[in-house]
């Protein structure tokens, strides 16, 4: 077989995946292994590319804009839309209600209707939400630290 084939079924060149965000349409593109030893070191390369693809699954759920400003504010506890858009300076209401629906299909956020007039809503982190919270710690810590 062609050494370039064997090459692109072993995973070692890149080739298009399947999109599974609109940042990245291609896998990086490594040489192609043109001995045994750099075949041997396949593995490490894959668990690296598996560590990746896990931050970037991350980042497509919490690197949104004003995203993880949002998880800071509910931490502190349930909160109306009204007080996110006043807490969140700047933000538009139409892409805090786009972020909160995003939450709240990925099972980050629930929000709950009240049969009221004016209609109600309050927004809460599931327990999925709650985990997040060593993460936006970790850069309040981060930022008291290195940023003044």
């Amino acid at each position: 077989m062609d050494p370039a084939a064997v090459a692109i079924r072993q995973g070692v060149v890149g080739r298009p995946r399947k999109r599974a965000s609109a940042r990245r349409a291609h896998e990086p593109v490594f040489p192609l292994a043109a001995n045994r030893a750099a075949t041997a070191e396949l593995p490490v390369q894959e668990d690296h590319e598996q560590d990746q693809d896990a931050v970037e699954r991350a980042l497509e759920v919490i690197g949104g804009k004003w995203t993880i400003l949002i998880l800071r504010d509910l931490f502190t506890g349930t909160k109306r839309f009204g007080e996110l858009l006043r807490s969140l300076e700047g933000v538009s209401p139409k892409t805090l209600s786009d972020r909160l629906k995003e939450l709240e299909a990925d099972g980050i956020v629930t929000r709950k209707v009240y049969p009221e007039v004016p209609p109600r809503v309050e927004y809460s982190l599931t327990e999925k939400g709650k985990s997040l919270n060593g993460i936006v710690d970790a850069m309040r810590a981060w930022g008291e630290a290195w940023c003044r």
